[in-house]
């Protein structure tokens, strides 16, 4: 008997490395609908504009494509056998979100669905359309309605099967296929996810204030990283995996099969002196093709700063102090901010009546005065 189009679709998504495949209707979602624009009116979105300026097209797949009639919904593991929480313990070095240890996931996964789309098409005479978290495309409750996970009480989608270190991908179709049951919820009464939030970023169940989290803080904030989360930040330099790492479903989780996101070994443990000394070119020459380049230097070199100044490690004080003339005012109060963290105040006097004189940034001048 010859297998139908969906069945042929998921064969072909295994052999592309995805840990599995369903499908859901890409209509609108009311409670999708409501919960972005509560997310949106409570300013929890921070920086990240570009949600309020899609915030109507963001709510229903049919009004970025009013042709699309199936969402297949794609998941592929990431997980890299590393303990997220133990790798907090080593204060000199830097922690990377999992997920950014390697190639940037949007180039792979998309790659992969391209190729999936063009069979397919191919295949089932449709028109299709594959996203991998770039456009005004609501994923998660997408793949909740396939049945690929549920969003836990974190917001991240988790899975039975998979636990949380999974990404992602979508493929908008104009063919009716055939639906999987959507997915329930399982978190029952755990809050594990909730309660060890360093930066409290949770304010309910189900509610993320993105302007609270380390990994928007980290990757997605551009500005000055307020005072009351740099100690909760500890040497967190890019992302967080704390609420991830603490779901009781993750025992379920597999790891990465795609060589492109197995962890690079320089990246799981970098030397927080290494890094503090990037210059623009060693920035992109280290993180070339790597989802880290999202950051920019002069933001990724704020958070290594913030990380030195919770090392405790007094060999690391001269890479800030060499950091306190940077071009850059996030820099330079970052440098202030992590040297007063380490070091005497008489030295801090010492280096306060060289470098505050010539300074000209309002930031950088409140952080010597703090210091």
């Amino acid at each position: 008997m010859p297998i139908s189009i969906s069945e042929a679709l998921r064969a072909h998504a295994t052999r592309e490395g995805f840990s599995g495949v369903r499908i859901s209707a890409a209509g609108a979602n009311a409670e999708t609908r409501d919960r972005l624009r509560w997310f949106i009116a409570k300013n929890h979105h921070g920086d990240m504009v570009w949600l309020a300026e899609t915030e109507e097209r963001r709510g229903d797949p049919q009004k970025m494509w009013n042709g699309a009639r199936s969402a297949v919904m794609f998941a592929m593991n990431y997980g890299q056998g590393l303990d997220a929480l133990e790798r907090l313990k080593a204060k000199s070095t830097g922690v990377i979100s999992a997920y950014a240890l390697n190639r940037d996931y949007h180039d792979v996964i998309k790659g992969k669905l391209k190729r999936i789309a063009v069979q397919f098409a191919r295949t089932a005479k449709a028109e299709v359309k594959v996203f991998v978290d770039t456009a005004p495309l609501m994923e998660k409750p997408l793949a909740q309605g396939a049945g690929l996970g549920w969003q836990g009480k974190h917001t991240n989608l988790v899975s039975r099967e998979l636990g949380s270190w999974f990404f992602i991908g979508a493929m908008l179709t104009d063919a009716e296929l055939p639906r999987d049951a959507p997915e329930t919820d399982h978190c029952g009464s755990c809050r594990a996810c909730l309660d060890i939030c360093p930066t409290k970023a949770f304010p309910a169940p189900y509610q993320l204030d993105a302007q609270r989290c380390i990994s928007y803080l980290t990757i997605e904030h551009k500005g000055h990283i307020a005072l009351e989360f740099r100690k909760a930040m500890g040497n967190r330099i890019y992302g967080c995996d704390d609420c991830l790492a603490v779901c009781p479903w993750n025992k379920f989780a597999g790891q990465a099969r795609e060589a492109k996101l197995v962890a690079r070994d320089d990246l799981i443990a970098p030397s927080l002196g290494d890094l503090a000394v990037l210059d623009d070119a060693g920035f992109r020459a280290l993180f070339s093709g790597s989802p880290v380049k999202r950051a920019g230097r002069d933001c990724f070199v704020r958070n290594v700063l913030i990380a030195i100044g919770n090392s405790g490690d007094l060999d690391l004080a001269p890479r800030a102090e060499k950091l306190l003339g940077d071009p850059s005012p996030l820099v330079r109060a970052m440098a202030v901010w992590a040297l007063a963290q380490l070091v005497e105040a008489e030295q801090i006097n010492s280096l306060r009546a060289k470098y505050l004189v010539d300074e000209t940034d309002m930031a950088v001048k409140a952080e010597w005065a703090l210091a």
